[in-house]
């Protein structure tokens, strides 16, 4: 190179401040189109944290939202009940009956018997005795299917069930299942057992975005008898592991017409995640009558239906309490309007318990709930800290309603995940969960509000911005 001769050098991409400007403005507008067009509401966290990506680092933010930024996989139209083709002989449903009709999920079912578990052990032999007993198909749904003891055992289940003729089928989440090994999906996949992955991370965009997780937890054999929860096919769920006790969870096991609901919504989503659409079926409000079995009702939730149906029912639950309202979950991150509702219940007399874990296995989560923690203590309700983790999740409101399964109080589980909870009406179902809950705040610790030093309230603050793909 000659001296005295500079190089000039001439970026292959850039855009004048006219011209960056029109990106971002054309950023922005995309996510009004693609929000308002599509009718998708989402939280003012999650809206404000797409704005300000989409305005601040535009080049990075509009590919990541049109990767990640949908939040309904479908829409399906909204089935408007016949409340007086109800038979007036019969008592009226309550607020959550009715509301649930409204919302499209399967109507309330009268069942041959309930049985809950507690203990991991326990829980673990009623599945697999289960898995054994099956006479004509099995299907299993779940976000976790781990390649160790517990997942070792569950899957010999599966492939004796298999090599006796049964049909069993087995759908994983695409992420969840990451924790599952090539080598035990060939050896299912080896003995009969059909494998499929729900929204693999390399798929058409048009059937899903890589964010809407399955998180899911159902076996349904011979379309008779339901095994549901909270707990995924890890040891950790079930059995205690090199020292380490099993995290407390809830699982229970259904013998009724509430596991052929299951075993429709089961339909469903195994059609989805062969790329076929379909819409979930429009039921007609039911009546239950309480002296024919134990009442219960499927609440699935996610982007499969229309509305954000364990959302609202939480925030309804919130104005129709009147005595109590008892949670626990291991990821507590509500939104703005949940938390409002909560400690309005609070003020007015309802007394609101939440059971949570002293720390979870999910630091960033620990992180975004504070803010909401303090506000929800300083409103009147009582928190507790379980010293280890916990993962059960469990709702009760007063004493007519108990909701338990899958679905976390944090905006994941109530926006994004396709979740399945249990409604159950039955005095004796409310009364255990109730007790389950009350023996474990027993062995906690009440939350202390302490006032967070400035940077700590920053980074609090940061963390729940994005609390919504938590």
């Amino acid at each position: 190179m000659m001296a005295g001769i500079v190089p000039s050098f001439r970026w292959t991409f850039s855009l004048s401040a006219l011209e960056h400007g029109a990106f971002v403005f054309g950023g922005l507008l995309l996510y009004v189109l693609v929000t308002r067009i599509s009718r998708q509401r989402r939280p003012p966290s999650a809206a404000i944290a797409w704005v300000l990506v989409i305005a601040v680092v535009p080049y990075m933010g509009i590919p990541l939202f049109l990767l990640f930024g949908t939040r309904k996989f479908i829409r399906p139209s909204r089935a408007v009940p016949v409340w007086s083709a109800l038979n007036e002989d019969q008592a009226s449903p309550s607020w959550a009956t009715r509301l649930l009709a409204v919302l499209s999920v399967p109507p309330p079912t009268c069942n041959r018997s309930i049985r809950f578990h507690e203990d991991g052990a326990v829980s673990q032999q009623a599945l697999l005795a289960l898995i054994d007993s099956a006479q004509q198909h099995i299907d299993l749904c779940t976000f976790i299917f781990s390649n160790d003891v517990t997942g070792s055992e569950l899957s010999a289940a599966l492939m004796r069930s298999a090599k006796r003729g049964i049909r069993v089928r087995v759908l994983l989440d695409a992420i969840g299942g990451l924790r599952s090994t090539r080598s035990q999906i060939s050896a299912l996949r080896d003995a009969g057992v059909t494998v499929r992955w729900f929204m693999p991370v390399l798929h058409n965009p048009l059937r899903g975005r890589i964010n809407l997780r399955n998180h899911r937890k159902l076996v349904v054999c011979d379309g008779e008898t339901l095994w549901s929860g909270g707990r995924n096919f890890a040891s950790e769920y079930f059995i205690d592991v090199d020292g380490c006790a099993a995290w407390p969870d809830l699982s229970f096991v259904v013998q009724g017409p509430l596991a052929s609901q299951a075993q429709l919504l089961f339909e469903h989503d195994w059609h989805a995640a062969g790329g076929r659409k379909s819409s979930m079926p429009h039921n007609k409000p039911a009546v239950m009558n309480v002296t024919n079995g134990v009442p219960a009702q499927l609440v699935p939730s996610g982007p499969d239906y229309a509305d954000d149906v364990m959302y609202e029912m939480l925030l309804t639950a919130a104005y129709q309490a009147q005595q109590r309202i008892v949670a626990v979950t291991p990821y507590f991150v509500p939104d703005e309007a949940l938390l409002a509702a909560w400690c309005i219940a609070c003020r007015r007399g309802v007394q609101v318990i939440l059971l949570i874990p002293a720390r979870s296995n999910h630091r960033l989560a620990d992180w975004a709930r504070e803010r909401a923690l303090r506000e929800l203590v300083r409103a009147g309700a009582q928190v507790y800290l379980f010293p280890t983790m916990i993962h059960a999740k469990a709702v009760i409101v007063d004493t007519e309603l108990a909701l338990c399964g899958s679905a976390n109080l944090d905006g994941r589980s109530l926006f994004l995940n396709f979740e399945l909870m249990t409604a159950f009406y039955g005095p004796s179902e409310i009364t255990w969960l109730a007790t389950w809950v009350w023996r474990h705040i027993q062995q906690s610790n009440p939350y202390e509000v302490r006032e967070p030093s400035w940077w700590r309230d920053l980074m609090e603050g940061m963390v729940r911005a994005v609390g919504f793909q938590l």
